[in-house]
């Protein structure tokens, strides 16, 4: 299956690289890599095209230049971001590589620091409506972590 080079899958790429770097894909990973594929557009076996991308089958369609053509903010990246966000929330804790895959996905789409504090505070003003306190306890514990956000 060939996929022609979009800027959906160089995001989903790189997102997928960094959720491998320990062999393993959780199920709160994968959450968050098939959120991203929707958000994207990478239509049915896109993940899998790119998976196979990612385990040498296939050889990318993307070219250094269209990466670097593809590497600012686009309509929706913050949506697509925020998305992203809230499914690494919904589980007890978020994990180092969860941490590392938003912040892959934030660098990947050129999301700017004040880009990341409207969906912080977007993010924040769901979870106070919700009135879930552990949320919000996963919310600061990441923006701890995460400070350079």
């Amino acid at each position: 299956m060939t996929e022609s080079p979009s800027r959906g899958l160089m995001i989903y790429l790189k997102t997928l690289s960094v959720a491998m770097e320990d062999g393993i894909v959780t199920d709160d990973e994968m959450s968050i890599l098939n959120i991203l594929a929707n958000c994207v557009g990478l239509r049915d076996g896109g993940q899998k095209y790119a998976n196979s991308i990612f385990d040498g089958a296939e050889i990318s369609p993307i070219t250094s230049a269209q990466e670097e053509e593809w590497s600012c903010r686009h309509i929706g990246d913050a949506t697509c971001y925020q998305s992203a966000l809230i499914a690494a929330l919904d589980d007890e804790v978020i994990t180092d590589d969860e941490m590392s895959m938003l912040d892959c996905l934030r660098r990947a789409m050129g999301l700017q620091p004040d880009e990341h504090a409207l969906v912080e505070e977007a993010v924040r003003a769901m979870i106070e409506n919700y009135g879930d306190e552990r949320l919000m306890v996963r919310l600061e514990s990441y923006l701890t972590a995460n400070p350079s956000t």
